[in-house]
């Protein structure tokens, strides 16, 4: 048994001092690592998923051997704070004054160089896991992903450059004292012997346990409870730890619940049976993924309310039952997609006795959403990592003091729990070089994950995109992936990153295609690459039971204010085609524009011509964009989604205009709809907004016995293309879309026989027509006057993807050492890497500066903007009062702005979610606000119309 040269941890040693009682010696190194280890036992126990142990297991060639396994994992639990035993026990002087005289006495040789303890135990791993044994036989590939594991315990590897002689790390009594508590955590743990191998993905894995193990043991309260009731004995202590860790994982809201499984319709709480594709899924996938394996990849394709989203939970059952996973993580492309689907998947956990069900909703905007509490909001109390205590206090040690609060109690713990629902965005930041993307992958790869709206990424997010599924498939999770309108070669390319991430070779997957039925599913397993697609008679009742003629026609329309274009302005325009819904028997018309902008201009207008009374005010004119307030967006999506969704009641007249925001997801019914160009993928989905439940109402009758206007013959929908003619992109669209796409789709619109288009029969044609790799079109030399365009779209996929491939880490069977995750140099935290090209944004609060100096939430002058003072707690309610009036920007409109003028009170900077508002004060005059000028645009926040840039 190691002893660490006979001696006993020194319990002088220190591993918490700041935030505890000062009245009480500091928190011993030793009972801290034995916390850990104790936690990352339970996480083992309890919250790892048997998928995630396995690819664990399989990764140390242990696959027989679980407890041999566990043990190791509590070991780089026990060991991740052993570099604290160095110039780092100086760093307090209350930790210092209680330091054994023997170690205090090589104070001023340790302090002449700063070091992170992190880093620290990185370069002493190898010599205290000699110690232990790990030497034995050669075992050194294993120590030495141990010390690259406690190098990252904070979040960021770093290469091992040695450095075990320097001053930092004291001499001799030092060395002997990390044998010693080393020695201790593995007499505990009944001596684990190190593992012959050890390969890098799973090492991340063991990564995010050790985080999070440490994060649980490290919080405030319980650390306080536990410095003023010591054991007597390390044994009494680490039992005592067992015993705990279960409250505080429970008490995180970690714990997995398993659902009582009930039968589709009570599920999803709809009438009726499963249509042909759930049928499908539900009764031959099974088969297709037999008894589970390293993972299998499911692509789902079929128009848009086809009820894909089910499905896609259908499917979770199957593979949950194969691959053991525990919950799923459901990811779309946008905040107000995330919402709907949100409460979606809410009712369908309730009705599977889910109550205890961790669901919690991932973007940044999410505790906007009304079905979080209060107590969500709460900053929560503080988690005490040591994290930067090397450093004078100030801003970058406030921050990593907000890290671990803002995964446990902030904006990052959703993925964290057993049911997310969220952006992509957030798991995409797995394979940044950002700090913690191991705990993402950790959260991540025990759930099922299930990518809704799979085409609606550009390709630097689809590279990014394909990175993960590469890593997912190295741990064998199962992933779906929806979609309406995905081109062959992007499903395809896709498809391949995760083969090749489950260890197939790129040269003969090269060979090979993996096409996808439309409508329909195709499952391809993880192990042998074998695919299987959804039988053909029920992809035939599929298509059938979801056939649909939509009448497609082309409105030449000229953009510009004051009548420019006489008849053909896009304004007169529209105001002619949505005109039946204000006459006679009504009706619903969707007005789509491609910028808030339009948007705006376009609802005044309509609203000057149809109603006088605002959206607010119940007006049939609606305007939904991403530019109001969180609680007015949340709200008026609800008011549009639940008048015109399949349940009803429908609107007796309506005309909402919106923006992309309605594109995906969205449960919409309209009886025409009304789009600017857009690249044609996404012209399909706008469409399929129109006539969305017909089928379903004509076999279940229409909500309230109201059917469709007289004017209403057909689905309709007509695009209002500025480049018919010869004209233009407009201006104002800037690189929204690029020219090359819309004058593909365009061009391709002109060219439908009869202008009729057979839904889902057309469907994958027309999208592979425009963006697939179409052999009818000479791609590398498109020639005449689509030369300029083609070279300018293919220069910036070209760009992009390889901009997406520069920033994100390697793939996962590539990575030798665990510093690749962070290869690129500095200290990159999230708010540093994007997962969207020119996605940078900022939650921007419109508050009201009164003449008196009044600073308020409201115009009226009612509500002060909440300032409890610097160190005092921000009350939950306080929280909810200002991030529901928050509105998501872009970074760059505030740039060259004086910083003062937009920051917010001093003491939201050590908020998990307030910290980073910037709030645009405008005057108030005679009970009216002002306009604010920033960066040359004027800003105000309009009741009706939201956030108005000019």
């Amino acid at each position: 048994m190691a002893t660490g040269a006979g001696e006993k941890p020194d319990e002088s040693v220190w591993g918490k001092s700041r935030g505890l009682d000062p009245a009480l010696p500091p928190y011993p190194l030793v009972r801290h690592l034995l916390d850990a280890a104790a936690m990352a036992l339970h996480l083992w126990d309890v919250y790892l998923s048997d998928n995630q142990r396995r690819s664990i297991a399989g990764g140390m060639g242990l696959a027989g051997e679980m407890d041999r396994v566990r043990a190791m994992v509590g070991l780089c639990a026990g060991m991740h704070d052993i570099g604290k035993l160095s110039g780092f026990q100086f760093c307090s002087g209350h930790g210092t004054e209680h330091l054994s005289p023997s170690l205090r006495q090589d104070r001023e040789k340790m302090t002449t160089e700063r070091c992170g303890h992190d880093v620290a135990g990185l370069r002493v791993a190898a010599d205290v896991l000699a110690v232990l044994g790990f030497e034995a036989d050669g075992e050194t590939v294993a120590a030495e992903r141990v010390a690259e594991i406690i190098g990252g315990h904070h979040g960021r590897f770093y290469r091992n450059e040695g450095g075990s002689g320097s001053p930092f790390l004291g001499g001799a009594p030092w060395a002997r004292q990390r044998a010693a508590h080393a020695s201790a955590v593995h007499d505990l743990l009944g001596s684990p012997v190190a593992p012959e191998s050890f390969k890098a993905a799973p090492a991340v894995l063991v990564t995010g346990v050790v985080i999070l193990a440490d994060w649980l043991v490290s919080q405030e309260d319980y650390l306080r409870r536990r410095q003023k009731n010591l054991e007597p004995s390390l044994a009494a202590h680490f039992a005592r730890s067992c015993t705990d860790a279960a409250g505080l994982l429970a008490d995180a809201g970690l714990v997995p619940v398993r659902l009582r499984r009930t039968d589709f319709a009570k599920a999803y709480g709809i009438k009726g049976q499963p249509n042909p594709l759930q049928r499908s899924v539900m009764e031959e996938l099974p088969s297709a993924v037999g008894s589970g394996g390293p993972g299998g990849i499911l692509l789902v394709t079929a128009a848009p309310g086809d009820g894909k989203s089910e499905a896609a939970l259908e499917a979770e059952r199957v593979l949950f039952r194969a691959f053991g996973t525990q919950g799923f993580a459901f990811l779309l492309p946008t905040m107000a997609t995330s919402d709907q689907m949100y409460g979606r998947i809410t009712a369908m956990l309730r009705r599977q006795s889910g109550e205890d069900a961790e669901l919690t909703l991932v973007h940044s905007m999410a505790w906007l959403n009304t079905a979080y509490s209060d107590e969500g909001l709460d900053a929560g109390q503080g988690v005490l990592t040591c994290d930067g205590d090397e450093v004078r206090a100030g801003r970058q040690r406030a921050e990593t003091d907000m890290r671990p609060r803002q995964w446990l109690r902030g904006p990052k713990r959703p993925l964290l729990a057993q049911f997310a629902v969220g952006t992509v965005d957030q798991a995409l930041m797995s394979v940044l070089p950002v700090r913690h993307n191991a705990l993402r992958l950790l959260a991540l790869t025990g759930k099922t994950f299930i990518v809704d709206e799979a085409h609606a990424y550009d390709p630097y997010m689809q590279v990014l995109l394909g990175r993960l599924l590469n890593w997912l498939g190295a741990y064998g999770v199962p992933v779906v992936l929806l979609s309406a309108t995905l081109p062959v070669s992007v499903s395809d390319r896709l498809i391949k990153e995760y083969l090749q991430g489950a260890g197939h070779q790129q040269g003969v997957l090269g060979k090979r295609t993996f096409p996808a039925p439309y409508p329909g599913w195709l499952y391809v397993d993880g192990k042998s690459a074998r695919s299987t697609q959804m039988s053909e008679p029920l992809r035939r009742e599929q298509a059938a039971e979801r056939s649909m003629d939509l009448r497609v026609s082309v409105e030449p329309v000229v953009h510009g204010a004051g009548g420019a274009g006489g008849v053909r302005n896009r304004l007169a325009a529209i105001e002619r085609l949505v005109e039946p819904v204000s006459a006679g028997d009504g009706g619903s018309a969707l007005v789509v524009c491609n910028t808030v902008g339009d948007a705006q201009e376009t609802y005044q207008r309509l609203r000057k011509r149809f109603d006088d009374q605002s959206h607010a005010e119940g007006g049939i004119v609606q305007l939904l964009h991403a530019r109001f307030p969180g609680d007015v967006r949340e709200s008026r999506t609800r008011e549009v989604t639940d008048g015109m969704g399949r349940s009803g009641p429908r609107p007796v007249r309506r005309i909402v205009v919106a923006t992309q925001v309605v594109e995906q997801s969205l449960d919409l019914d309209a009886d025409i709809v009304i789009s600017d160009l857009a690249p044609l993928a996404l012209l399909l989905q706008r469409a399929g907004r129109c006539w969305r439940h017909e089928n379903w109402w004509t076999r279940n009758g229409y909500p309230g016995g109201r059917g469709r206007p007289g004017w209403a013959h057909a689905p309709r929908l007509v695009v209002l293309d500025p480049l018919t003619a010869g004209g233009g992109v407009p201006k104002q669209w800037g690189e929204v879309y690029d020219e090359f796409l819309l004058t593909a789709t365009s061009e391709k619109l002109g060219a439908i026989p009869d202008g009729s288009v057979s839904i889902p029969g057309d469907v994958q044609e027309l999208v592979e027509s425009v963006h697939g790799d179409s052999a009818e079109f000479d791609w590398d030399n498109p020639g005449g006057r689509h030369a300029a365009a083609w070279n300018a779209h293919r220069g910036k996929e070209i760009a992009e993807r390889g901009q997406a491939g520069l920033i994100a880490v390697c793939r996962a069977r590539s990575v030798k050492g665990l510093h690749a995750l962070h290869s690129l140099p500095g200290e990159e935290d999230e708010w540093e890497t994007s997962t969207r090209l020119g996605a940078k944004s900022l939650r921007l609060l419109c508050a009201y500066n009164h003449a008196d100096g009044r600073k308020t939430l409201d115009l009226a002058g009612d509500d002060p903007i909440p300032d409890p003072g610097t160190g005092q707690k921000m009350p939950a309610a306080a929280v909810r009062a200002v991030m529901r009036r928050t509105i998501p920007v872009r970074a760059d409109w505030l740039q060259g702005e004086d910083a003062e003028a937009l920051s917010p009170p001093e003491s939201w900077a050590e908020h998990p979610m307030l910290g980073d508002v910037r709030i645009l004060y405008q005057p108030v005059q005679d009970g009216e606000h002002q306009a604010v000028s920033v960066s040359g645009k004027s800003l105000y926040l309009d009741e009706d119309l939201g956030l108005v840039r000019g």
